[in-house]
Parts: structure tokens; C-alpha cells; sequence
């Protein structure tokens, strides 16, 4: 089953381990499949929140919420269970200097 790993930043004065830490973990979880894609997000000044109501549209710069800018990355897991992707993301150095989301797709074929 998939699940998205959402990476966040929260404001601590530990800094969130080097790119050795962040390559360590991408290489040890790509290397078992584990670990699908993933991958930095820019700024979320760069961000843009789009809706279309009533036949009109807005777009407006930032994020939808102001706890969305805190979102660092993302990367998609391939796990049995759970439990095993939580297991993936508690090695994420991420998990000791921010605060890591784990969240399974949509299972589709479940509806039938």
C-alpha cells in the first residue's frame, strides 16, 4: 500500500541534520523500495491557493493555511502496513528536528 510522508519544519532551535543525514535515509529507504519518490518543496512564498466559485476564479499567493508553510517535502512509501511506514518515517532525520505525517492513499479498490 502507498503512503505520503509529509516532511514539516516547526520552529526549534535544533537544526534538522545535514543533507548526510536527509541522503543516508533517501539511499537506505530507496534501496529496500520503500521509498518511491519524494522530494523538497520551494518556499511557500512561491505558492499559490486557486478556487473557482460561481463561475469566477481567484488566485492568491502563499499557502491555504498557514500551517502548510511549514511543509518541507513529501515522499511516497510502499509499505505492508502502517505500522511499517511508520517505522520508515521514524528514521527520517526529520522526526527528531520537525514533525513527519503519515497518511495512506485512497484505497480504490476497496469500494467494490
Amino acid at each position: 500500500m502507498r503512503y505520503l510522508l509529509l516532511v514539516c519544519t516547526e520552529e526549534i532551535d535544533d537544526p534538522a541534520g545535514g543533507p548526510d543525514d536527509i541522503e543516508r535515509w533517501t539511499s537506505t529507504h530507496d534501496a529496500s523500495g520503500a521509498r518511491v519518490w519524494g522530494d523538497r518543496l520551494a518556499e511557500a512564498e512561491q505558492s499559490r491557493v486557486v478556487r473557482v466559485r460561481a463561475g469566477g476564479t481567484t488566485v492568491q499567493p502563499g499557502t491555504l493555511h498557514r500551517d502548510f508553510a511549514s511543509i518541507a517535502g513529501l515522499d511516497i512509501l510502499e509499505c505492508a502496513s502502517l505500522d511499517e511506514a511508520v517505522a520508515v518515517a521514524l528514521d527520517h532525520p526529520m522526526a527528531r528536528h520537525g514533525v513527519l505525517e503519515v497518511r495512506p492513499f485512497y484505497d480504490w479498490d476497496a469500494e467494490s
